[in-house]
C-alpha cells in the first residue's frame, strides 16, 4: 500500500511539474514595457540647425541626423536647408517626387530622438 502511494505521489508530482513547464512555454511572452518617448517642441528643433547639429521633424518624429550627413549618399547641401525644420515632405519626395527606400526608412529610425510636441 505504501509503495503504491509513493508511486502515485511521485507520478503526480512530475505530471504537475511538466504541466507548469508546458504552461510557461505555451503562454504568450509578456508585452514589452512601452518606451516613453521624449517630447520635443518645434522651438527646440529650430535651435539645432547647423550641419554638425542637425535635427529634423519627419512624420512627427524628431531625428538627429548631424552625424549622418557626411555619410548621406547625396550631397549634404541638399539636406542642410531642412536642419531645424519640419522636413516630412522633403523626405517623402527627396525634392524630386521620388520616395526614400525602405532601407532609408529603417536607417532613419536609428537617429530618432523623440517625437514632436504639438
Amino acid at each position: 500500500m505504501m509503495r503504491r502511494l509513493a508511486y502515485f505521489a511521485t507520478v503526480t508530482f512530475w505530471l504537475l511539474v511538466l504541466a507548469f513547464w508546458a504552461g510557461g512555454r505555451l503562454a504568450p511572452p509578456p508585452a514589452p514595457a512601452a518606451a516613453v518617448e521624449r517630447g520635443i517642441a518645434l522651438a527646440e528643433v529650430a535651435r539645432h540647425d547647423q550641419p554638425e547639429d542637425c535635427w529634423m521633424v519627419i512624420r512627427g518624429g524628431v531625428y538627429d541626423v548631424g552625424a549622418y550627413l557626411p555619410e548621406h549618399p547625396s550631397r549634404p547641401a541638399l539636406v542642410l536647408p531642412w536642419c531645424g525644420k519640419e522636413a516630412s515632405e522633403a523626405y517623402a519626395t527627396k525634392g524630386k517626387g521620388k520616395p526614400h527606400s525602405a532601407a532609408a526608412d529603417a536607417l532613419l529610425e536609428e537617429y530618432r530622438i523623440g517625437r514632436v510636441e504639438p
